[in-house]
């Protein structure tokens, strides 16, 4: 459990500690992400696995001037989100990369993680929406994008945190199935 036996946010070893202080960063400063750290969180959720190395994930930057953005704020009751980020990142799975919808789904998952512990790492603050996959013929249609070909995963909102994440986790006893 975190917090025991060395495993939690004291611990020495740089992944696991970014893994246990990461948290959802929902307000950020009016300062731009650097073209430099976009492209490594971009990287980071390339390096994602995927089943047999299909990388379905393709990725669409929006910088705040996008006219875009104030569209695809309507497409989510976390609009003001989406307009004080200095960054989103549209992920989609390419339909036509796909060979299994649940073990692509999950590469998107593990692909956005990815990205989420990047910006961490590099001293930004992000955070997963997921709501906005509700609406995801409005926001093809706001971005421009072929409903056939891509299909929706999520929003990246990225920036310069404004204020600290928090939330808690529940015990790990809770979640065991069995005991250890």
């Amino acid at each position: 459990m975190p917090g025991q036996a060395g495993l939690g946010p004291e611990t020495k070893n740089p992944v696991l500690a970014a893994i246990f202080s990461r948290r959802s960063i929902r307000e950020y400063q009016d300062e731009p992400v650097s073209k430099k750290d976009l492209e490594m969180i971009l990287e980071a959720g390339r390096f994602a696995p995927s089943g047999l190395n299909n990388q379905p994930w393709r990725f669409l930057a929006l910088l705040p001037e996008d006219k875009r953005v104030q569209g695809l704020a309507g497409c989510t009751k976390y609009a003001s989100i989406v307009r004080t980020a200095r960054t989103l990142v549209v992920v989609f799975l390419e339909k036509r990369a796909m060979y299994h919808p649940m073990k692509d789904h999950q590469s998107a998952g593990a692909c956005i993680q990815n990205m989420l512990l990047a910006a961490h790492a590099l001293g930004l603050g992000a955070v997963w929406l997921g709501e906005i996959v509700g609406r995801e013929a409005k926001v093809l249609d706001v971005l421009g994008l072929d409903p056939d070909a891509y299909q929706l995963m999520a929003v990246v909102a990225l920036g310069r945190p404004a204020r600290q994440g928090a939330s808690s986790r529940r015990p790990l006893g809770e979640l065991l199935l069995e005991e250890i």
